[in-house]
């Protein structure tokens, strides 16, 4: 019996519909490579990072991994003075399926986060696949976080307050960095807030059926991308965690999580699985299933009601984590 997907939000089935030929199902490699120009990243690129002058945007250039290039940051300072203790840092992982987007895209919710909470944030810019496979993209991610825990002074933060944010393959990729500095023991982060995480290389939940064809990445999408980080071994049964993070057998020890995603997407089910497994290995994680909520909705759609809940939930989350 082919599955029947759950109904849309009927004010984000309006904006589906009439933004049909941007938020079409289906992604070929050519189509993510052909959106590395797209005008979205070019206006992510051109925003005002200031938020009217709020905080003071640089670029900085780390060190990468052994024997990789350097890796691009994105620093964003309270321009604001320090009135009390270091500021928590907002650590960033852009979304765009692992082979498209940049350190600015996605970052400008998680300004406004950070312009309410008095927080500095770290936006990490990583290399793509499929030129760079896995391990290249969790490499970088990990470079620059090891640099903002380490350099925390000098940015007036608090390395023991860093909170790892990402929505869709940042989410992903903030699980598996979770993962690999719990392993590694390395700085242990605050929290983990994964929106609509991509999780799962194996593409095969009843969300992901049910979806194949409907909505905004669907099956085939997220097959093309994960081929694309892991080639032939996409699916099979040699996947590290540290690449698809619900391969983990033990989600033991980790900070707490944010988890959230809609009813009407590709990700549900292993978002829901996730946080379960959290809570089975005696963890900590809020869950929330936005009905009706097509994969980005809160982004695409951000006057929706659905929208204002979901982004309302990821604020006070936060002040609740930081607050504790």
């Amino acid at each position: 019996m082919t599955a029947v997907p759950p109904p849309f939000d009927p004010e984000l089935a309006a904006v589906l519909a009439e933004a049909a030929d941007l938020l079409r199902p289906g992604l070929t490699l050519a189509d993510a490579l052909a959106a590395r120009r797209s005008p979205v990243l070019r206006l992510a690129a051109e925003q005002d990072l200031t938020l009217g002058g709020a905080f003071e945007a640089a670029d900085r250039t780390v060190p990468g991994p052994d024997g990789a290039p350097d890796v691009s940051l994105l620093v964003c300072r309270p321009t604001a003075p320090r009135t009390g203790a270091a500021r928590p840092v907002l650590y960033h992982v852009h979304g765009g399926g692992l082979v498209v987007g940049n350190n600015r895209l996605g970052v400008d919710p998680v300004l406004a986060w950070a312009k309410e909470l008095d927080a500095v944030v770290v936006s990490v810019e990583y290399r793509l696949a499929p030129e760079h496979p896995y391990p290249a993209p969790l490499q970088d991610v990990h470079a620059g976080l090891l640099w903002t825990a380490q350099h925390a002074g000098e940015l007036g933060a608090d390395p023991g307050r860093i909170v790892l944010v990402g929505a869709s393959a940042g989410a992903g990729l903030c699980a598996a960095l979770a993962l690999l500095l719990r392993d590694r023991r390395g700085p242990r982060p605050l929290g983990q807030m994964l929106m609509s995480p991509m999780l799962d290389d194996r593409n095969d939940s009843p969300s992901a059926r049910q979806m194949t064809g409907v909505g905004v990445w669907d099956r085939t999408a997220n097959e093309t991308a994960w081929t694309a980080l892991l080639g032939d071994r996409r699916g099979g049964p040699h996947v590290p965690p540290y690449a698809a993070p619900a391969r983990a057998e033990d989600l033991s020890g980790l900070p707490p999580a944010f988890l959230d995603v809609g009813s009407a997407e590709t990700f549900r089910d292993e978002t829901v699985a996730y946080a379960s497994r959290i809570w089975q290995a005696g963890g900590v994680a809020e869950l929330h299933v936005w009905p009706g909520g097509f994969h980005g909705f809160d982004a695409f759609t951000a006057r929706s009601a659905l929208a204002r809940a979901a982004r309302g939930a990821h604020l006070d989350w936060l002040r609740r984590l930081l607050a504790g």
